[in-house]
């Protein structure tokens, strides 16, 4: 039986993670180490200097997995769960459900993404699957099980993770499934940032200001989610 380690970087009880466990239980045995709380665009980021607390999680709604919430970042999850919390090394690891997508450059930001690539970084067959920030999560409920299916099997090598995005949308709006979908360059928001606040001693205090401008090529994962499509495919290192 295969040992599978799940986390995210939306906190131990989101929705997306409930979700996903209750899927993933009919691949093995899970173990999920997820952050306390939200640790959205962590990338990723270590703990080095300060403890990580690991604390067991006795009220997990899903029944049979073992449960753990951490102190720390989405990528420290995945490091003290492999190399501390679990008896022996998983052999999968999983990232997500996360709120919102993680395809083209957002890619660098995300702590979904970290936590899959530090996964693959300690040799576990790693996965990200991700979904749009909606109340609506007819698509990804309806395939999920039958995305991971194919992405329990495909071959993956060293520093590269299998990145899963749903579309926004009911179920009837889904053209179905784009597989081997390419990294775009292009992302979802352009940012600038604009002054929340004038103080009198020139500090200037900023908050970031995203329009969307969803436009990818073709071929890849941006253009295939914007499109309606599910959106499959193998995600080298970035850095």
């Amino acid at each position: 039986m295969k040992k599978i380690l799940i986390t995210n970087d939306d906190g131990i009880l989101s929705d997306g993670l409930i979700r996903l466990v209750t899927v993933a239980k009919k691949y093995g045995e899970i173990w999920v180490v997820a952050p306390e709380g939200e640790r959205s665009a962590m990338s990723h980021c270590i703990t080095l200097r300060d403890t990580i607390e690991v604390k067991p999680v006795e009220d997990f709604p899903v029944e049979g997995v073992h449960a753990f919430s951490c102190s720390g970042t989405p990528a420290d999850c995945v490091r003290v769960g492999g190399l501390s919390v679990l008896p022996e090394r998983p052999d999968v690891l999983i990232s997500g459900i996360n709120y919102g997508y993680n395809a083209a450059t957002d890619i660098q930001y995300s702590g979904t993404l970290g936590a899959a690539f530090e996964g693959s970084f300690q040799g576990y067959h790693a996965i990200a699957v991700s979904e749009p920030a909606e109340k609506c999560h007819e698509i990804t409920d309806a395939y999920l099980e039958e995305v991971l299916d194919e992405a329990m099997e495909v071959r993956l090598d060293y520093g590269q993770v299998y990145n899963i995005n749903f579309p926004k949308g009911k179920l009837s709006d889904c053209k179905g499934i784009l597989r081997d979908r390419k990294v775009s360059r292009g992302m979802f928001y352009t940012d600038r940032y604009k002054q929340t606040r004038e103080r009198e001693d020139g500090v200037m205090e900023l908050m970031v200001d995203g329009r969307w401008t969803a436009v990818g090529e073709e071929g890849t994962d941006l253009a295939a989610i914007v499109d309606g499509y599910i959106s499959v495919g193998i995600v080298n290192n970035v850095s």
